[in-house]
């Protein structure tokens, strides 16, 4: 599968997993103590839904298209977030780099990872004024290894791969558990595609084996497989924050009236004991 972010910008797996990603951000700023955030792929954190690439898929129409205009229960802050950013209809959508830039406070801190080389410079040139935020030119499986714990101490790692290579979930799997023993108390939050089982297995039997500590994966899906390419997607998290799967179980209710002509499925489950 290749998920270049440019081409999905705003699709529905976008809404899910940037609306959980607002529920941990929002999380964390309930303490006053600083915390840092890795994005392991982080792409190029802000997108044109009028560019060529997003104009050739049009994803956006049925994902974030659904919602603009709408202020979910379930996500009001990622409901806002949109809003703001589109006072005169939907033009932008921001990804991962730019939403947690908005969570920021000063004493917080950014760090952002992208191999992709023209990616990784308008990365560097978008967010370069930020003492807030550094942005690396470098594999995000190897900064998870680099670069935890940090320190401050407490915080999220965002791992959200393209899945272009055919080893995908198992390099996954492998940097996740060498990140939980360097950050044994970092929150970690990993999306993956639903296409079939073997991704969301593989990513849920490594995380009982381990095991991975507060385990919770979460699938939703608006289309059947046989419907579409990219029927759905995963989320799974590990230290799950206090609350959390009841927000993504409400989450996954409120986006099945919208998305996927109420045709959607969902699912919760805790891997290990919360």
């Amino acid at each position: 599968m290749n998920y270049r972010h440019a081409f999905h910008a705003g699709n529905h797996t976008e809404v899910f997993k940037h609306a959980a990603l607002v529920f941990v951000l929002e999380q964390l700023r309930q303490k006053p103590q600083p915390f840092a955030v890795l994005d392991t792929h982080a792409g190029v954190g802000l997108y044109d839904l009028t560019s060529d690439e997003a104009l050739r898929t049009r994803e956006f129409e049925d994902g974030v298209g659904r919602v603009f205009g709408r202020e979910l229960a379930s996500a009001p802050a990622y409901s806002q977030l949109i809003a703001e950013m589109n006072p005169q209809g939907l033009r932008a959508y921001p990804g991962s780099p730019e939403i947690v830039r908005h969570f920021l406070r000063e004493q917080d801190r950014l760090m952002l990872c992208e191999l992709h080389p023209a990616d990784g410079e308008t990365l560097r040139a978008r967010y370069r004024e930020d003492p807030r935020i550094a942005a690396h030119h470098r594999d995000g499986y190897e900064a998870i290894g680099a670069l935890l714990p940090p320190p401050e101490r407490r915080g999220l790692v965002f791992i959200d791969p393209p899945f272009e290579e055919k080893d995908e979930a198992a390099q996954l799997t492998k940097a996740l558990a060498g990140g939980l023993k360097r950050w044994s108390n970092g929150v970690f939050l990993v999306w993956y595609p639903v296409k079939d089982r073997r991704i969301g297995e593989a990513l849920a039997a490594a995380a009982v084996a381990a095991p991975f500590p507060k385990a919770l994966q979460v699938e939703f899906s608006p289309y059947a497989w046989e419907e579409s390419t990219l029927p759905g997607s995963g989320l799974l998290i590990c230290n799950t924050p206090w609350k959390l799967d009841e927000k993504l179980s409400a989450l996954c209710e409120e986006l099945g009236r919208f998305l996927g002509e109420g045709r959607s499925k969902w699912s919760a489950q805790w891997l290990t004991p919360p």
